[in-house]
């Protein structure tokens, strides 16, 4: 029997509360309309009309401060609240719901008007080796091997045929200095953990400036 174990990456609500009070308006308009009649919400946490009486109050209160009567602002600030608590007890539900399903996450989060929080992507980090601020310096970085670690460092200049070695580092990074600006050097490294000694890597180049 042949079973395959596939992750699949949770889906988050992203609530994007707007700052001027007509988008905040317009935006949970559309988060009602999005949980009306949607299959995925039959309960929704607070309910539709609570919400919706939310967005009207803050609409009618806007309109008023608008006119810049005594104690409209705060008035009005007072219903925006109102309308982001319940939009805020709403995420969690629609996260909820969204947990339910995972593999249907994002579906239901985006079928109620809401936004997928993106997950920011790292690249994976290589051995490289980079030119340093001052002429004929190079600064190299390594792949991290263990949480404690330590790096062995060569380079050559003759294209590989003969390495001299550099002190070794308790970060996957060092800098090479002393290098002849306009030759072309090669850099390797080796990592040694509680496991024993790595094997060389493969050389990273340079030109150096």
């Amino acid at each position: 029997m042949v079973t395959t174990n596939k992750s699949i990456h949770r889906a988050t609500v992203s609530l994007k509360l707007p700052t001027k009070v007509a988008d905040l308006i317009s935006y949970a308009t559309g988060i009602v309309h999005g949980v009306t009649n949607n299959p995925a919400f039959t309960t929704p946490h607070p309910t539709l009309a609570a919400l919706s009486a939310a967005v009207s109050d803050l609409q009618t209160a806007e309109t008023v401060a608008l006119t810049r009567a005594k104690g409209s602002a705060a008035a009005r600030n007072d219903k925006r609240a109102v309308l982001v608590s319940l939009l805020q007890q709403l995420r969690g539900y629609v996260q909820m719901v969204a947990d339910a399903t995972p593999e249907n996450g994002a579906t239901i989060i985006q079928g109620a008007g809401l936004a997928v929080r993106k997950i920011p992507t790292h690249a994976a980090r290589t051995f490289t080796a980079k030119q340093g601020a001052v002429s004929g310096t190079a600064h190299v970085y390594a792949v991290s091997a263990a949480r404690r670690a330590s790096y062995e460092w060569q380079y050559s200049t003759d294209g590989g045929k003969t390495w001299l070695s550099a002190p070794a580092t308790l970060q996957a990074k060092t800098t090479f200095t002393g290098l002849a600006a306009g030759s072309t050097a090669m850099f390797r490294y080796k990592a040694v953990t509680k496991t024993g000694e790595g094997d060389w890597s493969q050389p990273a180049a340079l030109l150096v400036k």
